[in-house]
């Protein structure tokens, strides 16, 4: 398995909105868990959330994927990925993500379940949201972390 190849088809599908291409990067029943949208099981799913969530908020993806490691059965990146949103409330503002993504996949070398963190207070600050508004949407996500039955140990 290429993760760097595999990487190119992932970021080239994206920002050509292409979502058939990009699901056809993942298992059947795969998993693609966005860090503002949640997780879209399945091909039609992935293939929907481009179309309706990625292209329905936004224009001019640019996706650069850096430093990529993997063991043939998980694989890691850093990356860099930019929009420019078209939500009325936002339009016209570029938001520009430094992040890190895993890829867990399978035999075939298709993606079983792509997950990503990113700080989505910068994303939403380069948006003009206010305070209050990234406060509560940071307070969802931090529950979400306590919630995650890794954290079990973590939590008092």
């Amino acid at each position: 398995m290429d993760l760097k190849n595999l990487l190119g088809r992932f970021t080239a599908a994206v920002e050509k909105g292409d979502g058939k291409a990009l699901a056809g990067l993942f298992a059947e029943d795969g998993v693609y868990v966005d860090g503002f949208y949640g997780p879209f099981e399945g091909r039609a799913k992935i293939e929907e959330m481009i179309r309706d969530h990625f292209c329905g908020h936004a224009k001019d993806f640019k996706w650069d994927m850096l430093d990529p490691v993997s063991d043939g059965k998980i694989g890691y990146a850093r990356y860099m990925f930019s929009y420019v949103s078209i939500m009325p409330d936002t339009a016209g503002k570029k938001v520009i993500f430094d992040g890190m993504c895993k890829l867990e996949l399978d035999a075939k070398g298709q993606i079983k379940r792509y997950t990503e963190q990113f700080d989505a207070g910068v994303a939403l600050s380069q948006l003009g949201y206010a305070a209050e508004r990234i406060l509560k949407i940071e307070q969802k996500r931090a529950r979400a972390v306590a919630n995650d039955p890794a954290a079990k140990r973590h939590v008092g």
